[in-house]
């Protein structure tokens, strides 16, 4: 089974063979660059479910000759004067899509006031925590919770759980 991921990103490529091989024994995951269509930093629900979607809907145009296409789009949403983090996975086979929503975390004041003076969410987190290239490690939510719970680990839920539409098409 071939698995095209709309990222080269590595913890979106290994949390999507993670979630995959819950479920089926053969996934042969790869990574590939594609636009969103959507700015670098989604700041609200829709926009990041709009990322994800085309994400993986660009992934098939590109790369057509796969069973699974999957769009993983990190976002932001305002609540409040607060700024919350998650991520929208779309899975596209056929005519059929599933999509989940990664659990939700409140970031911390100064990431939102830097997030707020134009940067992205990854460039905040290695200002404050003095780290380079987080996102394509454990993310924010691993730098909060002291690597308990990383990018991966978040993503990969999601996935799984976008894959249901999947194992009960008889449902769907």
């Amino acid at each position: 089974m071939k698995i095209v991921v709309a990222s080269k990103n590595p913890v979106k490529v290994n949390a999507t063979n993670l979630g995959f091989r819950t479920y089926f024994n053969e996934a042969k995951v790869q990574g590939v660059s594609v636009e969103s269509g959507v700015p670098d930093q989604p700041k609200s629900d829709e926009e990041t479910l709009k990322g994800a979607i085309n994400r993986a809907e660009n992934a098939r145009k590109e790369f057509y000759d796969a069973d699974f296409w999957v769009g993983i789009e990190g976002g932001l949403s305002v609540t409040n004067n607060e700024i919350e983090a998650f991520a929208w996975i779309v899975i596209l086979s056929g005519e059929k899509k599933g999509k989940a929503r990664t659990s939700t975390f409140q970031l911390p004041r100064k990431v939102a006031e830097l997030i707020a003076d134009g940067y992205e969410l990854g460039e905040a987190n290695d200002i404050l925590f003095k780290q380079e290239n987080s996102k394509q490690k454990s993310g924010a939510v691993g730098l909060l919770t002291g690597n308990k719970i990383n990018r991966t680990v978040l993503y990969k839920q999601a996935v799984e759980l976008a894959l249901v539409p999947f194992l009960n098409p008889e449902l769907y």
